[in-house]
C-alpha cells in the first residue's frame, strides 16, 4: 500500500512530500517555485558493490560494471538514443555512478513531466547485446586510460590503496582495463536486476511541480513491481592504513600530494564534517601555518562518506608533501590532546548549518541532496536540525577517537627524479 508524509524541518521551515509507492520505490517530491525543474532517479548501487546475493544465489561481478551499466541504459532496444529523447523535450540529461550510487538525471524549463516519462522509461528497460557490450567496451577503455593521465586521478586512487590496499574502495569506479573485458550482457542483466530493484532506488523531484501529476507517472511507467532485497557484500576492514604511503612519477613540474585518514563507519556524519572544518578549515591554524610558509599553494579538503568507508582527505599541492605530512601529524596529535579550538568549532558549525540553507537555493542543489540524504538513510530535511545539534565535547570525543598516526596516509605524484632527489 501506497505511504505518504509530510516531512519538514522547523528549524529552517522547509517541508516537502515523501512517499512510498506500492512498488518499493521512494518518491521525494520538493516543491519550489524555481525556473527550473531537476529529477533525480537513481539507485542504492556502485562500484563497490561487486559480489552480492539475491534470493540465496552469490555473485561476484568485475570491477567497473556498475558504471559500465550506466553508459548502456541510455541506449534502447528499437536503437534510439536517450540524450536525444531529452533534448526533443528540451531537457539537460545526464548520469554519474560513484562508489555506491547509480543516479540517472535531467534538468529542463519546460515539459517536465514528459521528460519525467523518458527518464523513467529509459531506466526500467535495460537493452543489453553482445555487439552493444563490445562497442562500450573500447569507449570506456578509453576513458580509463585518459583519467589515468590525469595527476589528480592518480593521487586520489592511490591514496585510497594506502589506505584501503586492494579493497574495492580503492579499484576506481570505472574499473580498469582488465576488468572491463569480462563484462558481459548476462553480468549486467543480473547486476541490473538485484540493484534496479525499485525497494533500493529513489526518484527525487524539485521544481514548481504537481505532486499528482508526478505520481500518475509513477504509477503509468512503474507499475507494481515485485519488492525484492540485495545483499551486498563488503570485505572486512580495521583502521589501519594498509601501508601508509605511495609515490608516482608523472611529466609534471611540481609535486602534489593528498593526506588521507580512516574513519570508523558509525562516526556521523554531520560530526565528522564539523571536526574537518574546525581543524583543517582554510581559516584555521593548520592551513594558516602551511600558508604562511608557503608550503602549500591548492588546498582542497572534505569527507568521503560511503557505506563501507569513511575517508577524511586533505589535498594540496606543494615542494614537501612529506613536511606538509609531518606537520599534519603533529597538529592531529595536539588537537587529539588539547581539544578543538572553541571558536574554531562555532566558526566550522556555522559554515556547515549556512552550506545547508545554500542547497535550498536550487532545484538541483534541493535533489540532489535528498538523492544523497535516501543514499546515506538520512532524510536531507532533517540536515540543519543535525548540524544543530551537534556539540564541542562531541567533536572533541571524536577527534581523541580517530586522529591516529596509524590510521593516516601519504600519497604524492611528482615530476620524475623527485623522490630521489627528497631522500638525498
Amino acid at each position: 500500500m501506497r505511504q505518504k508524509q509530510i516531512i519538514s524541518s522547523p528549524l529552517i521551515g522547509e517541508e516537502m512530500i515523501k512517499i512510498t509507492h506500492e512498488s518499493g520505490l521512494t518518491v521525494y517530491i520538493s516543491k519550489k517555485d524555481f525556473g527550473m525543474s531537476y529529477a533525480v532517479f537513481g539507485t542504492r548501487y556502485g562500484s563497490i558493490e561487486n559480489t552480492f546475493t539475491v534470493d540465496g544465489e552469490r555473485t561476484e561481478v568485475p570491477h567497473g560494471i556498475a558504471h559500465f551499466l550506466e553508459h548502456k541504459m541510455f541506449e534502447s532496444e528499437d536503437g534510439s538514443d536517450g540524450f536525444e529523447k531529452f533534448g526533443k523535450y528540451g531537457a539537460d540529461a545526464n548520469a554519474y555512478t560513484s562508489f555506491d550510487r547509480t543516479a540517472y538525471i535531467f534538468s529542463c524549463t519546460e515539459n517536465f513531466y514528459e521528460s519525467l516519462e523518458v527518464l523513467l522509461r529509459m531506466v526500467t528497460t535495460p537493452h543489453f547485446t553482445e555487439k552493444n557490450v563490445e562497442k562500450e567496451k573500447g569507449i570506456i577503455r578509453q576513458e580509463i586510460k585518459m583519467c589515468e593521465d590525469r595527476t589528480s586521478y592518480r593521487r586520489y586512487y592511490n591514496l585510497l590503496k594506502a589506505l584501503y590496499g586492494n579493497l574495492p574502495i580503492a579499484i576506481p569506479v570505472a574499473g580498469t582495463v582488465e576488468s572491463i573485458g569480462k563484462i558481459t550482457p548476462e553480468l549486467l542483466y543480473k547486476c541490473y536486476n538485484a540493484f534496479y530493484r525499485m525497494s533500493n532506488m529513489a526518484l527525487c523531484v524539485c521544481g514548481n511541480l504537481d505532486e499528482d501529476s508526478v505520481m500518475e507517472i509513477v504509477d503509468r511507467v512503474i507499475g507494481n513491481r515485485s519488492v525484492g532485497t540485495v545483499l551486498p557484500e563488503y570485505p572486512a576492514d580495521d583502521l589501519e592504513a594498509a601501508s601508509g604511503f605511495i609515490s608516482d612519477e608523472m611529466d609534471i613540474s611540481k609535486p602534489i600530494g593528498a593526506i588521507g585518514l580512516k574513519i570508523p563507519l558509525n562516526v556521523k556524519n554531520e560530526v565528522l564534517d564539523i571536526l574537518c572544518n574546525a581543524v583543517f578549515g582554510e581559516s584555521e591554524e593548520f592551513y594558516s601555518s602551511l600558508y604562511e610558509k608557503r608550503m602549500v599553494n591548492h588546498y582542497d579538503i572534505g569527507c568521503d562518506c560511503v557505506r563501507n568507508a569513511k575517508t577524511m582527505i586533505i589535498e594540496f599541492d606543494s615542494d614537501s608533501p612529506k613536511k606538509v605530512y609531518e606537520g599534519f601529524l603533529k597538529h592531529i596529535e595536539k588537537i587529539r590532546i588539547d581539544g578543538v579550538d572553541v571558536e574554531a568549532f562555532e566558526r566550522a558549525k556555522k559554515t556547515e548549518y549556512a552550506e545547508t540553507l545554500r542547497k535550498y537555493d536550487s532545484s538541483i542543489s534541493v535533489a540532489e541532496a535528498v538523492f544523497d540524504g535516501f543514499i546515506d538513510g538520512n532524510d536531507f530535511i532533517g540536515l540543519a536540525e543535525r548540524y544543530s545539534a551537534v556539540t564541542a565535547d562531541d567533536v572533541n570525543q571524536l577527534a581523541k577517537q580517530i586522529f591516529k598516526k596509524e590510521s593516516t596516509a601519504l600519497s604524492v605524484v611528482c615530476p620524475k627524479g623527485y623522490i630521489e632527489a627528497e631522500k638525498d
